[in-house]
């Protein structure tokens, strides 16, 4: 287990929503940003922040839009451009280019920001996730997302759903810590998410999803020019090996690894070899890049 280390609350205005995010480390290290993907919380990276801290990074865990204690969105709506919007805002907050770090959702809307700003980041680190997806693998998470909309009456109720929703984890002992994950309202315990997040997935004009443009995220992947790295739950229905396969098509120079055993939520499944995959990257390819920019100043 991670040794404790304390984190800072940051609040981030961002359009018409204020981010709550976590901070471990010392702000003078090189930053990296972890992104959750979608109905998860920055909870979900604190082993990961805690670990990265300890390394002598700057780890800033993040709540998306309309996820855990940041704001919904005013008009209930959520799409892959405000998401990337907010990875924007988050950057700016820091004040210098971080290390994007995305699971799912949240690593798409990293580099769908880096579309459009290719600066805006020192390198980025997509965790099962692309421009292309498995249909099956997505429709399974979206309907977990809108299975309980009538919340849950105990914490034991919220157990079992997750334990059907992820058989391959044990069912855990002690249930406090799924309470960071829900919010209570009228006597019942509810997802830490807008419900209106999975409910409106299309366009209806067009009928495209928003929260997945596969040819603006593949034009973004194809103007990648910081170091990047794809990691992939070898046992993931959301991520193939082809469509992994594609990215590294569209990004030569992508470092790729798959962590054997783990599905779709990588970090969860086995964050000791995630830590280890993401660790070799950020000393070999984060930290000597950081080093070049920095000898390429020019003297004040």
């Amino acid at each position: 287990m991670t040794p404790a280390v304390d984190a800072t609350r940051m609040r981030i205005p961002s359009g018409d929503v204020t981010l709550v995010a976590d901070a471990f480390g010392d702000p003078g290290d090189i930053p990296v940003v972890l992104l959750h993907g979608g109905g998860q919380t920055r909870h979900s990276w604190r082993d990961t922040a805690a670990a990265l801290a300890k390394a002598g990074w700057y780890a800033v865990a993040v709540d998306q839009r309309g996820h855990g204690e940041s704001g919904w969105s005013s008009d209930r709506r959520y799409d892959l451009q405000r998401f990337a919007a907010d990875v924007v805002s988050v950057a700016d907050h820091i004040g210098r280019p971080p290390v994007l770090v995305g699971a799912s959702l949240g690593g798409n809307a990293a580099l769908s920001a880096l579309g459009r700003y290719p600066e805006l980041a020192l390198g980025l680190v997509m965790v099962d996730v692309s421009p292309f997806l498995q249909p099956k693998g997505r429709e399974r998470i979206l309907g977990f997302m809108t299975g309980y909309p009538a919340g849950f009456a105990s914490l034991d109720e919220v157990a079992d759903a997750v334990a059907a929703y992820l058989p391959h984890r044990p069912r855990p002992r002690n249930l406090e810590g799924l309470r960071k994950n829900l919010r209570e309202r009228d006597g019942r315990l509810f997802w830490h998410w807008d419900p209106e997040l999975m409910r409106r997935q299309t366009d209806d004009a067009v009928q495209r999803d928003v929260l997945l443009d596969p040819a603006r995220l593949g034009a973004a992947a194809n103007s990648l020019r910081i170091p990047t790295l794809l990691v992939r739950g070898a046992e993931s229905d959301v991520l193939s090996q082809q469509d992994a396969r594609r990215f590294l098509e569209l990004v030569p120079h992508v470092d790729f690894r798959e962590v054997a055993g783990a599905h779709h939520m990588v970090a969860g499944d086995d964050n000791t070899a995630f830590g280890s995959v993401l660790d070799e990257f950020l000393q070999q390819r984060i930290r000597r890049r950081y080093e070049l920019l920095a000898e390429q100043k020019p003297d004040n």
